[in-house]
């Protein structure tokens, strides 16, 4: 007796609940593929603005002009990253320049608080969809083993009506169960290789930023006064 074993014969061949898991699992891989491009998009432009915006911060140039370029950029709140850690620090900084009788420590302090929100933000929209590939790579093995172990346990409830079993008899069932595992595998395998990535780019990015905001911190420290009442021109230097 002739077997079609290939795999679309298998698919096809499999029973409705391990059918539907590997349904689950082909819908899961193409959301984590999703996920994986977008998000490699993302990091690789947040590290190129950061890069870009270093540049621009460390030329010494005058902090009110960096400040209107970035906020002129794109329009108000549409700043990511460095540049709105900077831009929401800066624009807290100046508030507070104008309040009479405002001492060093509580502008500082204030504007401190506000980059450390921004920063805050950033690191959660950095983060975003990161939790779903963690979800699938770690459960994706388990729902294919589900549906092996449910394809297996009906090819020897077959048995059970045949007088004498045979290899031929059970290697097509088994075969069809064992799909479930492979596709459990393939979608569970590149969201940890990708989801190990993107956390290691991450953590490093919001390092980057937090460096930034209290190098920013020294820079404004250092060109405050102990107590002021208007805000001085402030340069990166």
């Amino acid at each position: 007796m002739n077997l079609d074993m290939s795999i679309f014969h298998l698919i096809t061949g499999a029973s409705v609940l391990v059918q539907l898991v590997m349904a689950i699992l082909l819908l899961a891989s193409i959301g984590s593929w999703t996920v994986i491009f977008r998000k490699g998009r993302e990091l690789k432009a947040a590290r190129i603005d950061m890069d870009h915006f270093e540049e621009r911060f460390w030329s010494g140039g005058d902090l009110a002009d960096l400040h209107a370029q970035v906020t002129r950029h794109g329009g108000k709140g549409a700043q990511r990253g460095a540049e709105q850690i900077f831009a929401s620090g800066f624009n807290t900084y100046l508030k507070l320049m104008q309040k009479v009788g405002a001492t060093r420590g509580e502008i500082i302090d204030g504007t401190r608080r506000t980059m450390r929100v921004a920063l805050n933000r950033e690191t959660d929209l950095l983060e975003m969809y990161l939790p779903f590939l963690a979800t699938v790579g770690s459960i994706s093995p388990f729902v294919g083993l589900f549906g092996t172990v449910w394809g297996i346990m009906n090819s020897f409830r077959a048995l059970a009506d045949v007088g004498q079993a045979t290899l031929a008899m059970v290697a097509p069932g088994i075969a069809e169960a064992l799909v479930a595992t492979a596709t459990g595998l393939f979608a569970a395998i590149p969201a940890v290789v990708a989801y190990n990535r993107y956390i290691n780019d991450t953590e490093k990015l919001v390092n980057r930023y937090d460096n930034f905001l209290e190098e920013f911190t020294g820079v404004l420290q250092r060109q405050t006064p102990e107590s002021v009442t208007s805000a001085p021109r402030q340069s990166a230097s």
